[in-house]
């Protein structure tokens, strides 16, 4: 993957396809390949050239240890998009990287052709904003999970209870967490996860100008739907679109549906 020096770091990225350029921003603590399992094939097969980069924080990109800020991650998400022949270009993220693309847009709308964020929120939520500060302490106090059980909080935090009440759906998703279990999180993790989540939004979204999709999954538990639809809401013109029966991991776990609303809404005119 090309490792280039943009927004005063260096940033790992992978271009695939050829046509309007597509950027995909990951959540919190996830490298940029998760996309290429579903969202990349999709959209490359629908004619865009698409990007998916490590989020500062997420190696080989710069771990940024002593602390992120959302201005880094759209900064670099900006200069990215430089890198690569400039703006307009589509945006679309989820969760953490749902955050980043409004906020381009807030920031930068000459870059942006159209945004697409999934599983978004606009404003802090409680419980959200505890689990963040217990994943933290878990980390500042070296508290290393057995995979297994970390492998079923995962499950039943970011699944459908469709998924997990199927055991067979529900054990290759297991088999895949505990796999994937690393124990201690790295640098550049706690560093994401200690980012400034306490701002409330929703009145600056009201700015956002370019044309935006909202989609919500529909037994999200980490981003409950009411905060998507508050989103689009508050977007002028903004489209919400619902995927039932699957959780915060929702493009994983219904890939067909949200690739063929992120691509309706990218090709239409």
């Amino acid at each position: 993957m090309p490792v280039a020096a943009l927004n005063g770091i260096q940033l790992s990225y992978e271009v695939t396809g050829n046509g309007p350029l597509v950027v995909l921003v990951m959540g919190s603590g996830s490298p940029g390949r998760v996309w290429r399992t579903y969202q990349v094939p999709a959209l490359v097969k629908a004619g865009f050239r698409v990007a998916t980069p490590d989020n500062r924080g997420i190696a080989p990109s710069t771990e940024s240890a002593g602390g992120i800020a959302m201005a880094d991650l759209v900064g670099d998400t900006a200069a990215l998009i430089g890198h690569l022949g400039g703006g307009p270009a589509h945006i679309v993220g989820t969760s953490m990287g749902a955050r980043v693309v409004a906020e381009l847009a807030l920031a930068r709308p000459e870059l942006v052709g159209k945004a697409v964020m999934m599983a978004a929120t606009g404003r802090p939520d409680p419980v959200a904003q505890m689990l963040n500060r217990g994943e933290q302490a878990l980390i500042d106090k070296g508290v290393e999970l057995p995979p297994e059980y970390a492998a079923a909080i995962k499950a039943m935090l970011n699944l459908s209870p469709r998924t997990l009440t199927d055991p067979g759906k529900a054990q290759e998703w297991l088999d895949i967490f505990e796999y994937t279990a690393s124990g201690k999180a790295s640098a550049g993790v706690r560093a994401q996860l200690g980012m400034d989540r306490s701002r409330d939004r929703l009145a600056d979204y009201r700015r956002i100008a370019v044309p935006s999709l909202v989609i919500g999954f529909g037994d999200d538990r980490m981003v409950p739907t009411v905060f998507g639809r508050e989103v689009a809401a508050t977007i002028p013109g903004a489209r919400y679109v619902e995927i039932e029966d699957c959780g915060h991991y929702g493009y994983l776990e219904r890939p067909d549906d949200v690739n063929a609303a992120i691509i309706e809404f990218l090709t239409a005119s």
